[in-house]
């Protein structure tokens, strides 16, 4: 039986990338085939890992035979599974989209580095203490470092060394805090961790540490300086993987850290996420609005989106464990929508060459597909029904009104009508008749594909949120944070 319980699906789903990114880099020939086949295994191991969580609860392997707290331990929950799942979809999309995206010259640097980082992604995930979590961190931040610098040039490596700072920054705030909580409670498990830790001093600096690390890895207003300078050089491909799940890796780090460790420490720093998270949408959204650059457009969207995962935790301690199902619903909704936005943006930029928003008139009657793509993903981002991000928002604004924080509510209520007006926006050119013959590139029919696969994929997940909600329940690890 190809699901049988015995297959070690998290190990084959960290070693698999990890051999392909050697093969890809040893035999750069065959790197596409070995992508694509690598990304449709990885899909089936999820499935896999999937049904094994489903039949057998929670998983926990002591890797070598060493358990906690002198080994490595692999840890799974639903959380885990739709994590590994929303970046196994994304991570083929990406790799169907770059088959014919890249010159020989940066193909040859591109395979090996996108599925090191896909490595990294699922080791992150799977991780279960906090010095691992640092390792995975550290090498999903050098590879998509390098991925940023792929195109060369002066704005390429401008963006790159920006990136690069603010990672390795983030990274060593982080490790600092790893530091002071294993000299002061004798181990980085996190399970033996949360059963140790106390409200100490010691406690207090790894939260402010770990945190401010990983807010900036997450780019979370007003540490999202080195995001838009990252998304206006790189690579289409690159930018739909970095917003879609490298800030994503970042922030489910700090979601466990925080339900496990920080949340009976954390009520007046809820508070301090909460407002900013809301000026994330506020500033966001409006320096979308005044974009004339697509993919600028799409990166500050990005900032802005990302500040209502964070207006949940003030929210929490009424609304409780179905808030926090919204907040994860809204991050893949935001995952899968963002990653078709990026890709539909590469095609257009592809095809005329720029990527002036003013100058997108000839989008839709050439690139009907690409048009499409970015319209249905800007219905989640807007969070209008029957999307993936309707829900999200709905159970944030629903849980802000009834609680009386009229504040919160008003500036979800503003970011929709600002995300609406940029993406109408775009759309409002991208519509508009032309009849000039300009030189064009055609657009492979992967290319072209993989983006509106995704936006339909964020629109469909509006109907699955029942068996997602499920999901999540399988070793829930909000629980004991809901009423912090």
């Amino acid at each position: 039986m190809i699901l049988h319980s015995e297959t070690p699906w998290p190990a084959l789903l960290i070693l698999l990338p990890l051999a392909a990114a050697m093969l890809s880099f040893l035999f750069p020939r065959s790197a596409k085939f070995t992508g694509v086949v690598t990304a449709i295994i990885i899909a089936l191991a999820v499935v896999g890992f999937g049904w094994h969580l489903q039949s057998e609860g929670v998983y926990r392997h002591a890797v070598g035979g060493w358990g906690a707290p002198l080994g490595i331990d692999l840890y799974g929950d639903g959380l885990t599974l739709l994590m590994l799942a929303v970046t196994a979809l994304v991570g083929l999309a990406i790799t169907l989209y770059s088959l014919d995206y890249f010159n020989t010259e940066q193909a040859r640097w591109f395979w090996p580095l996108w599925l090191l980082l896909w490595a990294a992604l699922n080791a992150l995930f799977l991780s279960a203490d906090i010095f691992n979590l640092y390792i995975t961190l550290e090498l999903m931040g050098m590879a998509a470092v390098a991925l940023v610098a792929l195109k060369g040039g002066r704005d390429a490596l401008n963006g790159a060394m920006r990136y690069l700072l603010a990672t390795l920054l983030g990274s060593l705030a982080y490790l600092f805090g790893v530091v002071l909580l294993y000299h002061g409670y004798g181990t980085v498990d996190i399970a033996l961790l949360a059963e140790r830790i106390d409200h100490q001093p010691v406690a207090w600096a790894a939260l402010g540490l770990m945190g401010a690390g990983l807010l900036l890895k997450t780019a979370l207003f007003p540490l999202h300086f080195w995001l838009p300078a990252a998304h206006a050089s790189a690579p289409a491909p690159v930018s739909a993987l970095l917003s879609a799940l490298v800030v994503k890796a970042s922030f489910y780090i700090f979601l466990r850290l925080w339900f496990a460790l920080f949340a009976p420490l954390g009520g007046e720093v809820a508070w301090l996420l909460g407002l900013l998270g809301a000026l994330a949408i506020l500033w966001g959204s409006w320096q979308a609005l005044r974009q004339t650059r697509l993919k600028l457009l799409v990166a500050y969207s990005t900032v802005a989106q990302l500040g209502y995962l964070f207006v949940a935790f003030p929210l929490a301690a009424v609304a409780g464990v179905v808030l926090w199902h919204g907040v994860i619903y809204l991050l893949i909704s935001h995952a899968l929508a963002k990653a078709a936005m990026f890709m539909a943006a590469g095609n257009l930029l592809r095809f005329g060459g720029h990527d002036r928003i003013v100058d997108l008139n000839r989008s839709v009657q050439q690139l009907p597909l690409s048009t499409a793509a970015f319209a249905l993903a800007g219905v989640s981002i807007m969070g209008l029904p029957p999307s993936g991000g309707f829900i999200g928002k709905w159970l944030l604004l629903e849980a802000a009104l009834q609680q009386g924080q009229w504040a919160l509510a008003a500036v979800m209520i503003v970011g929709g009508l600002l995300a609406a007006a940029y993406i109408f926006k775009v759309l409002g050119y991208a519509f508009t008749p032309s009849t000039s013959r300009e030189e064009s590139i055609p657009i492979p029919a992967t290319m072209a594909w993989a983006p509106l696969l995704l936006a339909f994929a964020s629109i469909l997940l509006g109907f699955l949120a029942p068996a997602l909600f499920s999901l999540l329940d399988i070793g829930s690890p909000f629980e004991r944070g809901a009423g912090s």
